[in-house]
């Protein structure tokens, strides 16, 4: 094995794994990653535990490491970031290379969480929100005016329970997990009920029903299509917020701060609240009983027809065909299910596309009487454990990694001084 080569007769300088990683701007497990993938060779301590490396190998890899990161982000292309957590190819797409509609389909949100961010099936695993964490986040949601969008919420939550927390610079693997599967909990406990008590136990999917439905009692088959969207939703490769959370972590801001960035791109039109729009026009088809008035109006307006097509799925979107299959089996949502296929198919007479998750999420928070911005709550909640997932694999690798050049097209200096 190369571990155990001999030294060669020139003395060569060897670095620590503490230098080696300090040089490579990475994490001490990082530096062994990089020896079990050939990209270092490491050598034994003579009756010791550590290894040593060869510093000249460590210099060059870490200026390789800075030409791949220069060029990816000057090149002129988009940015490519290496990752092991999601793929999307040929119309599915794969959490840690397994399907992850089979997954969502048969595990819990918590359980499809806990495999993403570890690789290890957790079965009947729960998250529980610390009473200090619940109370703090609570106290600071209660401050904000009425109108404040979901957003508004999860993200002054997120910064309260930040400082319930004194150890939140902690990037540490086990620290990280831990806060993720209490910060989840505690966001949707923040969240205020939606006309009956709270529920504060049990699985989160049902937690959070009590915060976007009015109906005290709800069927089986709502609460496991509420969950399952919950679990298909959890990560989608390097969506926009995404991206602002690996920056944020790229920067080693803690776990919090990062899912804070997250929440600040999620509430865009084009992002999380996409599903608001698809709500609000299914709702109108449903009102006019016909989609085609409706859909006049938006393409009168030269708008785009919301829930329909997505740039990563030339065909169907799989998360929308899975949530699509649950909510033919809850009677009251035919309505709803008839409206989205009518929609699609007037659009079709232009415009040939699918409907996409956000449709198939209006469905579900149409036919449970939830409010229209219950679709974005729902898609902050699910995403903020793909977020942490990501801010895990960000730190470790080498910081400010993510840190592009700007091409500058603005005036040739020296320009004078402006008088």
């Amino acid at each position: 094995m190369r571990d155990q080569e001999p030294a060669p007769r020139d003395a060569e300088r060897r670095l620590s794994t503490k230098e080696a990683a300090e040089l490579l701007g990475v994490k001490p497990e990082t530096v062994y990653a990089y020896v079990s993938r050939g990209q270092l060779s490491s050598r034994r301590v003579t009756g010791g535990r550590g290894s040593t490396f060869d510093a000249r190998e460590v210099e060059a890899l870490a200026r390789r490491n800075r030409r791949e990161a220069a060029g990816s982000s000057a090149s002129g292309g988009e940015l490519s970031v290496r990752t092991g957590i999601t793929l999307i190819e040929s119309d599915r797409y794969y959490y840690r290379g397994v399907d992850a509609v089979d997954l969502a389909t048969r595990h819990s949100y918590e359980e499809v969480a806990e495999w993403l961010w570890t690789g290890r099936m957790r079965p009947g695993t729960t998250f529980t929100a610390p009473a200090a964490s619940v109370a703090v986040a609570r106290r600071a949601v209660d401050t904000l005016p009425e109108h404040a969008a979901p957003t508004d919420l999860l993200r002054v939550a997120t910064s309260a329970a930040a400082t319930a927390d004194p150890l939140r610079y902690d990037l540490s693997e086990d620290a990280v997990l831990g806060t993720a599967r209490t910060l989840i909990p505690t966001l949707v406990a923040a969240l205020p009920p939606a006309g009956h008590d709270r529920r504060d136990e049990g699985p989160l999917a049902h937690r959070l029903w009590t915060r976007l439905s009015p109906r005290k009692d709800p069927d089986e088959a709502s609460l496991h299509t509420l969950d399952t969207a919950l679990a298909l939703l959890v990560d989608h490769d390097l969506a926009a917020s995404t991206l602002a959370v690996r920056v944020a972590a790229s920067a080693r801001a803690h776990a919090y701060a990062a899912v804070s960035a997250g929440l600040g791109v999620i509430e865009g039109p084009l992002h999380g609240a996409a599903s608001g729009l698809a709500h609000r026009l299914l709702v109108d088809v449903l009102d006019q009983g016909d989609a085609a008035p409706v859909i006049a109006d938006e393409l009168r307006a030269g708008r785009r027809i919301p829930g329909l097509g997505h740039r990563l799925y030339p065909g169907e979107d799989p998360r929308a065909r899975a949530l699509f299959a649950l909510l033919e089996q809850i009677p009251r949502a035919e309505p709803a299910l008839l409206a989205a296929r009518d929609i699609v198919e007037t659009t079709a007479r232009h415009a040939p596309l699918h409907a996409n998750v956000d449709l198939a999420l209006a469905v579900l928070t149409t036919s449970c009487g939830m409010p229209p911005t219950a679709g974005e709550t729902i898609f902050a909640v699910a995403r903020t454990a793909g977020w942490i997932a990501h801010a895990l694999e960000e730190y470790g690798e080498r910081p400010l990694r993510m840190r592009p050049s700007g091409l500058y097209a603005g005036l040739k200096p020296p320009q004078p001084l402006p008088e």
